[in-house]
């Protein structure tokens, strides 16, 4: 079922599949959250999910979950583990929301635009020559950090770290 076999446009196949993928996640969410209510019906777990060790863990995935949420769309074999555990976790749906909508966004834009193509150019670019596959995407990831390195510090930065360098010279010098 590759979305760029379907006849319809594109807008219409980036709905389909966002639909697909609110459907998929927030459901695995919803039956996590269930899960969540059903085990603490056990007198043992309560007591260890009422603790304040895991009252803690609870707090920091509610806290910094969504951005792992939305990344999860990115990663093959996590995303409904992640999805789950956002659930079980009792992760707030005011932050849950947002995270499903800007990941849900990018995985339907990258299923209806590249679709299963980009995963098999790149498996048969490996079957080819897996060394060269390997360092042309070696260096593609290291050329994305390092733009986002590199957007991440303003030229105000730039300014402020260049006067602080010589200030320091200056100071070591009369010293």
């Amino acid at each position: 079922m590759n979305p760029l076999d379907w006849s319809f446009p594109l807008a219409v196949t980036w709905l389909i599949m966002f639909g697909i993928i609110l459907v998929r996640a927030g459901g695995t969410y919803l039956l996590g959250r269930l899960a969540r209510r059903g085990i603490r019906r056990v007198d043992r777990i309560d007591a260890i999910m009422s603790g304040p060790k895991y009252r803690k863990a609870e707090a920091m995935i509610d806290r910094y979950g969504a951005p792992v949420i939305a990344v999860s769309f990115l990663m093959i074999g996590v995303q409904t583990v992640l999805n789950l555990a956002a659930g079980t976790s009792a992760m707030s749906y005011r932050r849950y929301v947002p995270a499903l909508v800007v990941g849900g966004s990018v995985w339907a834009l990258i299923y209806s635009t590249v679709g299963f193509i980009g995963f098999k150019t790149l498996a048969m670019a490996y079957a080819s020559a897996p060394g060269l596959t390997i360092g042309v995407s070696v260096c593609f990831l290291l050329a994305v950090g390092g733009l986002i390195i590199g957007l991440k510090k303003s030229p105000e930065q730039e300014e402020t770290g260049s006067e602080s360098a010589p200030s320091k010279r200056a100071g070591s010098e009369s010293a």
